[in-house]
């Protein structure tokens, strides 16, 4: 698969991105960081933490799809709509309706959705260890680490929640995750097997669900 843009071009997006939004970028990771927190702490901040992945959506959206990567790629522009129908579902799903309930311990899922969490993270110094240097290494609010903090924290909701809210980020999820073998940031390898995690996830909770619903018709014969 090629590319419309070279290497070079793809971490000086990076670089400009850097350059001129740095400090937002520290309060993303900030605001991530206290969204983790406060999953630890607390059983169920359905709505704060809601409203803290539509505005990293958002952001990833307008700030770095619509605002840098267009300048190389045409199709940031369908990448931005991509992020702002994500935002706006997990604003609607997890903020008006309030169908997202976390919790931060109890089951093997909430072992996935700490160690996607705690990756999402800790991206920036996953990029730099593997020799992308600032300003053109990744930092935080940009889409891989926005979508493997999403994924974790869908790990960590509670069964039932809706499943439009994961379309988007699986999708992202394998898109983005080619840039570990065309562009050589191996941190977003991790997106794959997220992806992946999310979709098995997905497919058992569904089976278990089916089971459940046969389950009590049976019993009545």
């Amino acid at each position: 698969m090629s590319l419309p843009f070279t290497p070079d071009e793809f971490f000086e997006v990076f670089a400009a991105y850097n350059r001129s939004l740095w400090p937002f970028a520290l309060v993303l990771w900030l605001y991530a960081l206290a969204g983790a927190v406060v999953l630890a702490r607390s059983r169920d901040r359905g709505r704060f933490l809601a409203t803290l992945l539509a505005v990293q959506w958002a952001w990833a959206a307008l700030a770095y799809h619509a605002t840098f990567f267009s300048s190389i790629n045409p199709a940031a522009w369908l990448f931005g709509g991509l992020f702002l129908t994500q935002s706006a579902l997990l604003a609607w799903f997890g903020v008006v309706r309030e169908q997202l309930h976390f919790s931060s311990t109890g089951s093997q899922r909430h072992v996935a959705a700490w160690m996607l969490i705690i990756y999402s993270l800790i991206y920036p110094v996953v990029t730099q260890v593997e020799g992308h240097r600032l300003p053109e290494a990744p930092t935080f609010g940009v889409p891989c680490p926005t979508t493997l903090l999403t994924i974790g924290l869908l790990f960590a909701a509670d069964p039932p929640w809706p499943r439009a809210v994961a379309l988007i980020p699986v999708l992202w999820a394998f898109i983005a995750g080619s840039a570990a073998v065309l562009l050589g940031v191996h941190a977003d390898l991790m997106l794959w097997v997220a992806g992946a995690g999310l979709i098995a996830y997905v497919l058992v909770q569904a089976r278990s669900r089916v089971r459940a619903g046969i389950a009590p018709h049976a019993a009545r014969r």
